[in-house]
């Protein structure tokens, strides 16, 4: 693979009501709130002229609306492996009201997912997409990801190698970008949770 040649452009989708919330939301298909919206509109100006080997996108509205507005939905290919972690039991609820059924230390990271996907489940899937994108881009270039927090949080400490569970030592903001790429022959995050919040 030519050195420094390719990078992972990792958008995550913007602000819906439940993420505003703080609720678990993977399949549960929610819309773009208007300032969702906003943010891909501010998404879009940031890219605009970004040349992308390849688009690939959630299946899931929120995800794919925000690539549609960023201007990149008429070449985006839907990919499973971008929806977001299946949380069971916890689908729709935050984080306090889980702790309130199983007790104050759960964490979607560290406990069972009743009903759900295991955080090395989403690993695997994460680890397919890396390679689907490296493979659309075999000569080098940029492939974009527009998809959900944790499965691009998981995605990013698979790329450098941590265990699937390491993405919780990242922070992502909704209609955010990062960058993941190569210093010489070693994976880096080049650039990370670049947001358009309050600017």
């Amino acid at each position: 693979m030519p050195e420094g040649e390719i990078e992972l452009w990792l958008v995550r989708h913007g602000e819906t009501e439940w993420s505003l919330d703080g609720r678990h939301t993977s399949w549960t298909d929610i819309p773009l709130t208007e300032h969702g919206r906003q943010r891909a509109l501010e998404l879009r100006d940031y890219l605009t002229g970004k040349k992308f080997s390849a688009v690939f996108v959630s299946p899931r509205q929120r995800a794919r609306a925000t690539c549609e507005i960023a201007g990149y939905g008429d070449v985006a290919v839907i990919d499973d492996n971008l929806q977001e972690w299946n949380y069971g039991e916890s689908e729709g609820k935050t984080t306090p009201q889980m702790r309130e059924i199983h007790g104050p230390n759960w964490s979607v990271w560290t406990d069972p997912i009743i009903g759900g996907e295991s955080v090395e489940h989403v690993g695997e899937r994460a680890d397919a997409m890396i390679a689907r994108s490296l493979a659309a881009a075999p000569s080098g270039g940029a492939v974009a990801l527009f998809a959900h927090a944790h499965i691009l949080r998981i995605l990013a400490a698979r790329w450098i190698g941590l265990p699937a569970v390491g993405g919780r030592l990242f922070g992502l903001s909704t209609g955010s970008v990062s960058v993941l790429g190569f210093e010489r022959e070693t994976r880096v995050i080049s650039k990370w949770n670049r947001s358009f919040e309050e600017e």
